[in-house]
């Protein structure tokens, strides 16, 4: 008996027990790599499979997971989340909101699997880009180069007919060269700042295509030249963002800030709530018109994609703020339909088998602008600052009022780059900042940034997600705040 069968035999004994019911088997491998400074820094690897079953009854759900995957152990799963749903106090049944019954399977487009290359040849990758880094000054205090992938096979079927299987292959790499001369420490990464450097969903091919040793002399050049740098200057200027700093800006001040869940409190006691409200969806001004923003779990080699989400509900791209105007939020069945939707965001997501799926990012991505390339950017901007690699970030509960710090910061002056600057840092109030943006790059400078540690529920839950961001430009910025 396959898996899917057994999670659709299990529903069939569900009926009649509950309102509604859904299981997830989830078999997930993933595997990490470090080399620090010349040495073997770390060797994990780690399987995951289980059966997670989540069950209606009246207005109380009940959740069980299991590490059995037997008939037995998934009908015992099912007997627990039964006794603890019917053990919730007595209250309505909110709806869910509706759904077709899914079928069929989707995986996630790859080159090489990442797990048919031998451990040697990816240790020798690592330590080719980590010698790389390490240029004999005395300066460079810690060098390191990481690497991470990771396969996730998912069954699900519910009372409502659904029955499908998914398979999602992952991974990237990433450099790192810290420099110090005794009294300042500066860091200097690539691909990306986040998460040990840049995954998406492909194989051995994207961490190839990165080039890690290739760029190794420049990543280590720039943290020294950092330590010689004079600070970030303070006060008001325009500043231009990279587009990974561009894309954490989206994740932290728009994705967090329109799930569904925050925004009706559900998760004031951790994760925190939001300024937009309900009824701030389709009136209110979240930024300029040059503001487009999507949710598209749809996009090829991105992190959120899916088939369909950990509800059965089939992967969408939908317009979350449309030339500055806030159109839809990231919703579940049961967020969704408290407002009124009659559809599901398709964004209820879970972290492995033993984790009840909440409303988390699909894809959430500023949308290409008008502006060629980024040189056409600086050109056309003749005082400001230049930001690249998000070295820290803070943000209120709310996602208001936030702080970020930059890795690289360069003078804008006369349309030009130039001198470098150490400690770049900014800060914001979400719609005045996004309201002060006033020119995005286009298409050609467009690309996914992928998030591997996105946090959020209770118990707690991390989350992959990709940005898609291009360099964008905003007036009026404070600046050096750090």
């Amino acid at each position: 008996m396959s898996v899917l069968d057994l999670l659709t035999d299990l529903m069939a004994s569900a009926e009649g027990r509950c309102t509604y019911a859904e299981a997830r088997h989830v078999d997930t491998r993933s595997e990490a790599l470090a080399v620090q400074s010349g040495r073997i820094d770390s060797l994990d690897s780690s399987n995951s499979e289980g059966i997670g079953v989540r069950v209606r009854v009246g207005g109380g759900w009940g959740f069980a997971a299991t590490r059995d995957v037997s008939r037995a152990g998934a009908e015992q799963a099912l007997t627990r989340a039964l006794a603890i749903a019917e053990a919730q106090p007595a209250g309505p049944a909110r709806p869910l909101a509706p759904v077709p019954a899914a079928s069929g399977h989707w995986a996630s487009p790859y080159e090489i699997d990442p797990f048919t290359i031998s451990l040697e040849d990816k240790l020798a990758l690592l330590f080719e880009a980590d010698g790389a880094l390490r240029d004999g000054d005395e300066r460079l205090v810690r060098t390191s180069a990481t690497l991470r992938a990771w396969r996730e096979r998912k069954a699900f079927a519910s009372t409502e007919g659904a029955a499908l299987t998914q398979e999602l292959v992952a991974g990237g790499a990433g450099i790192a060269a810290y420099a110090s001369d005794g009294s300042e420490l500066q860091i200097r990464t690539y691909p990306g700042a986040h998460g040990g450097g840049l995954a998406a969903a492909a194989g051995w091919e994207h961490v190839l295509a990165l080039d890690l040793a290739g760029h190794a002399p420049r990543v280590a050049s720039e943290a020294i030249e950092l330590l010689g740098a004079p600070p970030c200057p303070e006060g008001t200027r325009t500043i231009v963002l990279h587009g990974e700093q561009a894309a954490l800006q989206v994740h932290e001040s728009i994705g967090h800030a329109l799930e569904l869940d925050r925004i009706l409190l559900g998760e004031a006691s951790y994760a925190g709530t939001s300024w937009v409200q309900a009824g701030d969806l389709g009136s209110l001004r979240y930024g300029s018109e040059h503001l487009h923003v999507t949710a598209d779990a749809t996009l090829p080699g991105a992190l959120g994609s899916f088939g369909w989400d950990d509800e059965g509900v089939p992967a969408a791209r939908t317009a979350l703020i449309e030339s500055g105007v806030l159109r839809a939020a990231l919703s579940d069945r049961e967020s969704a339909a408290a407002i009124g939707l009659d559809r599901s965001g398709g964004c209820a997501r879970a972290d492995g088998f033993a984790r009840q799926p909440i409303v988390r990012m699909t894809n959430v991505s500023l949308e290409p602008g008008t502006v060629p390339t980024f040189a056409d950017l600086i050109a056309d901007t003749d005082d400001g600052l230049y930001l690249e690699s998000n070295r820290s970030w803070s943000i209120d509960s709310r996602r208001l009022h936030f702080q970020f710090a930059t890795e690289i910061c360069r003078e804008i002056r006369g349309g030009e780059l130039g001198r470098l600057y150490r400690n770049g840092s900014y800060a914001g109030v979400t719609p005045r900042f996004w309201g002060s943006m006033d020119a995005v790059c286009g298409p050609a400078e467009w690309r996914l940034w992928g998030l591997t540690n996105c946090g959020k529920g209770e118990p707690g839950q991390i989350m992959e997600v990709s940005h898609g961001a291009a360099p964008a430009r905003f007036r009026d910025v404070q600046v050096g705040v750090a």
